[in-house]
């Protein structure tokens, strides 16, 4: 091989028939242009220019400012709506509340104002009741008081009005002294209560009463009904004098006493159902009786 021999190059050969201008205007925030020209002809032809306009930097990182303005202006929106449906919610609740309290209230306000009303009826009751209860002891003391005076004159009168009421006199047994204190005073508590170990003054079981009516006559009694029941002496039922002591069960075991008071009855502290009652010795015949006086 000749060494003047033409060895091939392994560059690219160079464009001759092209020309490539670059144009950037990144200052300013002038759009840069990028012209190619290329001439594929004769020397003397015009060449073919091609212009490219591209954004600058200023005018890409305004585009990126606008949109993340955008997106903030959105999420601010959206949260700004968030925060306005929360308050409504807030509002209503607290409405509902208010709503429901103040019924729950009024509500209150109407059971409390029925229950003073009902407190106010039943006391006007109570005392219309004790006022009734305390006419009718006035009454039976003034009648009792009465007819003591009344058995007492006659028995000071001739003998011509006293054939005509011996037989009266007899039957009814108005009691006088001691018994005629103990009888009006039992009589006195008829419409109290019965409480078990009651001793007056306005309830009482049945030895309560019992001792307190004897204690109106200046007489102690023990305070348990078999302890009452085995002084004095045993009477029988047939012959009975206001004042006597009655009693249910044996006399040194008795459950429960009374006092008689005339008539063929008895006043006594019956139980919890019906209080002090006055009763026919029929109702419920006790099992003996005893004298104290």
């Amino acid at each position: 091989m000749s060494h003047t021999a033409h060895i091939p190059s392994h560059r690219k050969p160079r464009r001759s028939a092209s020309k490539l201008a670059l144009r950037a205007g990144v200052a300013g925030g002038v759009l840069g242009t990028i012209a190619v020209a290329g001439a594929a002809g004769p020397a003397n032809a015009e060449p073919v220019t091609e212009t490219i306009e591209m954004p600058t930097l200023g005018s890409l990182e305004t585009g990126a400012g606008l949109a993340s303005a955008v997106a903030a202006s959105a999420e601010a929106s959206q949260q700004e709506a968030l925060d306005q449906s929360l308050q409504t919610l807030e509002n209503t609740a607290l409405q509902k509340a208010a709503k429901e309290a103040k019924t729950a209230k009024a509500e209150a306000d109407r059971k409390a104002a029925a229950e003073r009303a009902e407190k106010a009826r039943l006391k006007a009751e109570q005392e219309r009741k004790e006022a009734e209860e305390r006419a009718s002891r006035d009454r039976a003391r003034t009648q009792l008081s009465t007819t003591s005076s009344s058995n007492d004159g006659s028995g000071s009168g001739s003998s011509d009005s006293g054939s005509s009421t011996g037989s009266s006199e007899t039957t009814t047994q108005a009691p006088s002294g001691s018994a005629a204190a103990i009888v009006a005073f039992a009589r006195a508590q008829i419409g109290d209560s019965y409480v078990t170990g009651g001793t007056g003054p306005n309830s009482w079981d049945c030895s309560g009463l019992v001792q307190a009516a004897y204690r109106q006559a200046g007489i102690d009694l023990p305070r348990i009904s078999y302890q009452q029941s085995s002084m004095g002496t045993s009477v029988s039922l047939s012959n009975l004098q206001p004042g006597d002591i009655l009693y249910w069960g044996s006399r040194s075991g008795s459950y429960h006493v009374a006092i008689y008071v005339g008539g063929g009855k008895y006043v006594g502290a019956q139980n919890s159902a019906t209080g002090v009652v006055e009763r026919s010795l029929d109702w419920d015949t006790p099992s003996g009786a005893v004298r104290i006086l």
